[in-house]
């Protein structure tokens, strides 16, 4: 009788046939688990060699000139991501928002004096594909939303110093006022002026419109907060 028919060789070969298997199905699900600790371990300088590179297109750095000469009262930022000048609401993930519109950032930003967000300027190219068309229009819903104005300029097209400044200075009706002076030399603001930046907040809710912690979202990207979060 060959001794393969016997009934515990059969057992012998089933198990290793099964040993064999759970090897096979745990090499394979093996690299899966271990990515994360692979990525977590990369070195930040190593793994990505860093390369600084301009901040501003051509056009983009054309079109900051003409801000900075037409408002020179006025603080003039590039580059700024929404999540840095705009707050939302708590009630639903923070990730999920930063995902759709966070990250986005505009191209010009116009902030007064205290450096708060008065405008946005978007630098527009002919070559502009779907998607940053796409990206575009997400980010001006939610500057539009939050009540920052939102100027579209032509990069081929960028308008005169004048022409920007008539955009930011609303034109008065009729001849100006004459400047009022106190004893010490210095211009009195008029109380129609005074009563338009209390009702804005700037005296009693200035300390909620402080910038967003630039250390703020560091803990979102981990699962367990998006977790709590939900």
């Amino acid at each position: 009788m060959d001794f393969l028919q016997q009934p515990h060789w059969i057992a012998v070969a089933s198990a290793i046939c099964a040993a064999l298997l759970t090897w096979v199905l745990m090499r394979r699900r093996a690299p899966a688990a271990a990515m994360p600790q692979r990525e977590e371990g990369l070195d930040t300088i190593q793994a990505w060699p860093p390369q600084a590179v301009r901040v501003m297109t051509l056009g983009e750095r054309q079109a900051y000139e003409v801000l900075k000469r037409a408002l020179p009262g006025h603080v003039i930022l590039s580059q700024v991501p929404l999540s840095r000048f705009i707050s939302v609401p708590t009630r639903n993930p923070y990730t999920l928002w930063l995902q759709r519109a966070g990250r986005l950032a505009v191209d010009l930003l116009v902030c007064d004096y205290s450096s708060r967000a008065v405008a946005a300027v978007e630098v527009r190219t002919a070559d502009e594909s779907k998607r940053s068309a796409k990206r575009h229009e997400r980010l001006v819903q939610v500057l539009r939303a939050a009540g920052v104005q939102v100027l579209e300029w032509d990069e081929d097209n960028l308008p005169e110093v004048v022409d920007a400044r008539e955009l930011f200075i609303p034109k008065s009706e009729g001849k100006e006022a004459p400047a009022r002076i106190d004893a010490g030399g210095r211009r009195l603001l008029p109380v129609a002026d005074i009563a338009e930046v209390l009702s804005a907040g700037d005296a009693t809710d200035y300390g909620q419109l402080e910038p967003v912690p630039s250390a703020f979202y560091d803990d979102l990207d981990d699962p367990r907060v998006a977790r709590q979060a939900a």
